[in-house]
C-alpha cells in the first residue's frame, strides 16, 4: 500500500481549504457581475494612464529615511526624492501631500524617478520669467557660498549670484550677509539647464 510522505501530504490542499477558496471564488463572482469587474479593471488601468512622465504630479509621504523621502505617487511603484531636495524634510509625516516632477515611470531597477526641485522650478518659471522680461526686480534670500558666489534662494529655487555681482563695492565677508533678503534683477534664464543667475549691482 501506498502512503503519502509527509511533504506530499502538505503539498496537496485539504478539503476544508478548498472548499475555502471555492467559498471567496463563490463570493466574489456573487458580489460583482463581469461587468462590473470589467469596469474597475478600467478604472485601474485609466488611473495609471493619467500618470505620464514630464508633468508635476501630487504624491503622498510614505517614509522618511536618512537619504530620502519615499512617495507614492499611485504607479505599481514607490518613488525616492533625495532629502536634500526639501527645505524641511523633517517636518514631513507619512500621509503629507507632495508635488513632485516625474521624470521616469520606471527605472532600470523598476523605481518611479521623482524630482522636488524640478517641480519647484517649474511652478515659479513663469513669474521668474515675467519678472526678467519686465526687468522687475524680485526678492531673495542669500543662502550658502559656492565656488564663484553664493546661491540665493528665489521664490523657493535656487538662483547663482556671481561674486562681481554682490555689490557695488566689494563685500569683505560675505559670511555676514547669509540669512539675509535683497532685491536682484535677473540677468540670465536658461530653462532646460534650471539656470537663473541675479545680481545686485544693476539695481
Amino acid at each position: 500500500m501506498l502512503v503519502d510522505t509527509p511533504d506530499e501530504q502538505s503539498a496537496k490542499p485539504s478539503p476544508s481549504t478548498s472548499h475555502s477558496h471555492l467559498r471567496v471564488r463563490s463570493d466574489l463572482q456573487e458580489e460583482y457581475s463581469p461587468d462590473e469587474i470589467a469596469k474597475m479593471t478600467e478604472l485601474y488601468e485609466g488611473t495609471l494612464s493619467n500618470i505620464e512622465e514630464g508633468e508635476i504630479v501630487k504624491s503622498r509621504v510614505l517614509r522618511v529615511t536618512d537619504t530620502a523621502v519615499i512617495l507614492d505617487v499611485g504607479f505599481k511603484s514607490e518613488g525616492a526624492v533625495p532629502i536634500d531636495e526639501f527645505k524641511d524634510p523633517r517636518s514631513l509625516k507619512e500621509g503629507d501631500e507632495v508635488e513632485v516632477f516625474l521624470e521616469h515611470l520606471e527605472d532600470q531597477e523598476g523605481a518611479v524617478v521623482l524630482s522636488k526641485k524640478k517641480a519647484d522650478f517649474m511652478r515659479v518659471w513663469e513669474r521668474i520669467r515675467e519678472a526678467h522680461e519686465k526687468d522687475d526686480p524680485v526678492a531673495g534670500t542669500l543662502v550658502k557660498k559656492i565656488k564663484g558666489g553664493v546661491v540665493v534662494d528665489l521664490m523657493g529655487v535656487d538662483a547663482f549670484l556671481p561674486g562681481s555681482q554682490i555689490a557695488l563695492r566689494r563685500v569683505p565677508n560675505i559670511d555676514e550677509l547669509l540669512g539675509q533678503a535683497f532685491e536682484f534683477k535677473i540677468i540670465k534664464l536658461n530653462k532646460r539647464r534650471r539656470n537663473i543667475v541675479v545680481s545686485r549691482r544693476v539695481l
